[in-house]
């Protein structure tokens, strides 16, 4: 995320670093990377860098209202899937350094996860359409993510199709809470038919797809998800799932031919539309639910209101 969250105290952070994993930084400074979880560069009295990621449980609900420790415990599945793979030979998986109970992260406070990782200096890239290089480079790393061994994947949760807050979509906004409740109301109204048609085409998607096989996936794979240091690099594996192979496929259309001939395995369309959909319904309903919390006019509302306001229309 652009901007730490508010309610996360520096003593907070630093007493759940000394607690999980004996690290006293004498320096600690916030990253504004990456759209999701927050991070933090800390070093210690030996000069050793460490990369700190807290993830807002609030926002890793599936509905609103659910209990947080369902939030944690999806993640800490998804990084413990990621810390497995990592030890099974795939060193190209940035995964966390094990907690002082040896799971993947720890809670700080309340509403917040925590989890710390070797500090990687490397060519970092953006959000964006891949280069034929790049794109090449993570089909290699797919495949062998997607050939993950059988008690890798089990510690992942298998998907079960379920988009983040949908129950946000349909809920009202309240206008007065804050700067972006009243457009975020009219932009679903104006769309609503076609937003209600997308969830019933997902919907009608979905049942035949319960009786896919599943690999371990990644999730989100994109540019801004990979570095580049003497090799490529997976990061942020907070979405690892056991699910079909498209979901990690179905924006990287140049590949499919290259995938199947290097697994065996022919990618089915209507799963790429599924996982295509899904995305753009993930992020209306993601959104939405900022949008309805008590809200301001950070850079990271702003970044909100930019992704809510650009796929909404796309509905229609």
């Amino acid at each position: 995320m652009l901007t730490p969250p508010r309610d996360l105290s520096e003593p907070t952070l630093r007493a759940a670093l000394r607690t999980g994993w004996g690290v006293t930084p004498v320096t600690l400074a916030y990253r504004p990377v990456g759209f999701g979880s927050h991070h933090w560069e800390a070093a210690g009295a030996d000069g050793v860098r460490l990369f700190v990621t807290v993830d807002d449980l609030r926002t890793r609900r599936m509905r609103t209202g659910e209990p947080l420790d369902l939030a944690y415990d999806r993640l800490r599945a998804a990084l413990s899937a990621a810390r497995a793979l990592r030890a099974a030979g795939r060193d190209f998986v940035v995964a966390p350094q094990p907690s002082s109970d040896g799971g993947p992260l720890t809670r700080a406070g309340d509403p917040f996860a925590v989890a710390v990782y070797p500090f990687v200096d490397g060519e970092r890239f953006d959000w964006g359409p891949f280069t034929p290089a790049h794109r090449d480079a993570v089909l290699d790393l797919l495949v062998q993510v997607h050939r993950a061994p059988p008690e890798v994947r089990a510690l992942a949760r298998t998907d079960d199709f379920a988009i983040p807050f949908r129950d946000a979509v349909t809920a009202p906004i309240d206008p007065d809470a804050g700067p972006y409740a009243r457009a975020s109301a009219d932009l679903l109204t104006t769309h609503a038919d076609g937003i209600r048609r997308a969830f019933a085409r997902y919907d009608a998607l979905v049942e035949p797809a319960r009786d896919a096989g599943t690999v371990l996936t990644h999730g989100e794979p994109h540019p801004g998800n990979t570095m580049r240091t003497d090799q490529w690099l997976l990061i942020d594996w907070d979405t690892a799932l056991a699910a079909p192979p498209e979901r990690d496929l179905w924006n990287l259309e140049p590949l499919h031919p290259a995938y199947a001939a290097a697994t065996g395995t022919v990618l089915r369309p209507e799963l790429l539309d599924l996982y295509r959909l899904r995305w753009d319904l993930a992020e209306i309903a993601v959104c939405t639910a900022r949008f309805r919390d008590p809200h301001g006019d950070t850079d990271d509302d702003r970044e909100t209101w930019s992704i809510l306001a650009e796929t909404v229309p796309r509905m229609s």
